[in-house]
This record gives structure tokens, sequence and C-alpha cells, in this order.
């Protein structure tokens, strides 16, 4: 069962009568962003345009510049059908007429597209913890000053323990590109990366003619831990 939030102007507040037949939840307030960000969280927001089209339409735009991520339903009728376009910011259109099985259909597939909340962005490994969210590394709670590409060394090599890397994987795997300054520029981060480690440099280990590793200490390698993302 779906949460459904309906904004309506209109007097008739039967916006949509086949979900008197269906199972969700609705809540209906008036047709105004402000009502719109005071709102309870819901599942789906249905804009009623079946009198006013220029405003459903203004109503949607606005509502897409908050940054919801909340599917977006237009309720119209089939004369209004032909004046909506992609520049309205909406999801899909349901007809006032529908019947109850394709509203409900239109409501599942709507709540099916909902983007699932990202993981939270932490990688713990052998005392280093990466937060990607706030571009911050600690090692054994020491905070790391990192420029960006050093914070992306740590980061993949921290995410991919033990295995070992040629210069040129991390250049095109790190940076996505075959970076101009050559894998020697590479190895001049992975050098900067260690001192900013100090006495935990050698978290970053070098395999002679191939390249280099994230190694995870004996100590965490003998009690099962491994990097995580928490």
């Amino acid at each position: 069962m779906a949460q459904l939030l309906i904004l309506t102007s209109a007097v008739n507040t039967d916006v949509l009568p086949a979900l008197a037949l269906l199972s969700h939840g609705t809540r209906i307030i008036p047709a105004q962003p402000d009502q719109f960000i005071r709102a309870p969280d819901s599942d789906l927001v249905l804009v009623d345009a079946r009198t006013n089209l220029m405003a459903a339409k203004s109503l949607c735009q606005i509502l897409r510049t908050t940054g919801s991520v909340t599917p977006l339903l237009l309720v119209i009728t089939e004369g209004g059908l032909a004046a909506v376009s992609p520049d309205w910011g909406v999801d899909d259109v349901i007809l006032d007429t529908a019947g109850p099985a394709e509203v409900g259909a239109r409501i599942r597939l709507a709540a099916g597209r909902t983007p699932r909340p990202e993981e939270s962005a932490t990688i713990r490994a052998a005392g280093v913890v990466i937060d990607e969210a706030s571009y911050s590394a600690k090692v054994h709670g020491r905070p790391l000053d990192l420029t960006y590409k050093e914070f992306e060394l740590l980061r993949f090599l921290a995410a991919h323990p033990s295995r070992v890397f040629t210069r040129e994987q991390l250049l095109s795997e790190v940076w996505g590109y075959d970076y101009f300054g050559g894998t020697r520029t590479g190895g001049g981060h992975v050098r900067r990366l260690r001192a900013k480690l100090g006495d935990q440099e050698s978290l970053i280990g070098t395999v002679r003619n191939v390249g280099y590793r994230f190694n995870v200490q004996e100590q965490d390698g003998a009690r099962g831990i491994h990097p995580v993302r928490a």
C-alpha cells in the first residue's frame, strides 16, 4: 500500500475516483508549494491538472526545483493531454476517468522507479576510515590532509585490499582516463600519499615490477577483518 499526497485547488476534491476502490492511503492538501514543503513524507505525489493546466504546470516545475525525488504523477482530463510536455517534469499522467486497475498499475510502476536510498559511503580497512560523502579520511583516528587525487587513490586501493594494480590500471580506474602526466606522475601520488600516512605508510605496498596494493595488516587478516562499506 502506497501513501499518496494529492495537491488540488478544486472544490471537488474527488480528484481520482478510482482511488476509492484501492487500498492506498491518501492525503489531500492545497496545490501550493509551501503546503507541499510542510506535508508529511509520501510515496507518490499527484497533482490535479483537471481545471487549470498552467497552474498545474507551474506547480510541477516548482516541486521539481525543491529537489524532491518522489514520483510526480499528473491527474488530467483527456482534453488536456495535448498540453503536457517533458518540461512539466512529471513522471507519468493519469486520466481522471481511469479505472482502478490502470490507476493501481501506474502507482505500482511509479513507486517502483523511486531511487533507493544510497548506502552509507564509508570504507573501513586496516585502521583506515574513509568517508566518501565528505571526502575525508582518517588512519587510526588521525585525520589525513589529502588532495582530491590522493583521496581517490586511497579510497580505491582500500576498497580492493591485497589486490595488485599496475600504475596504468590505477590511472585508468581512479581518474578514468590515461593521465597526461604518465605513470611516473601516478608514482608521485603514491609517494605523497605514503608520506601523509606517516608511520602507516606500509599500508600502500609496492609489488616490484608490477604495481601497488593496499596491505591488510596481518592482525586484521588473522581476525578475518575485511574492508567494509558501513
